[in-house]
């Protein structure tokens, strides 16, 4: 009979959940960051051709 060899021990599963979540919302935020500056780039490009009505 041959042995399987033993897996290594992996990290406590709350580290490995909690550093997936914290690199997940890092992410996250940055995508968010990303849009919100988009959006307001075009936005701030609309604005300057308003015609006003006298």
């Amino acid at each position: 009979m041959t042995k399987k060899p033993t897996p290594e021990p992996r990290e406590k599963p709350a580290e490995s959940r909690e550093d997936r979540l914290r690199s997940a919302l890092k992410a996250n935020l940055a995508r968010r960051k990303a849009q919100a500056r988009a959006r307001g780039a075009d936005k701030g490009d609309t604005g300057a051709k308003t015609e006003s009505k006298d």
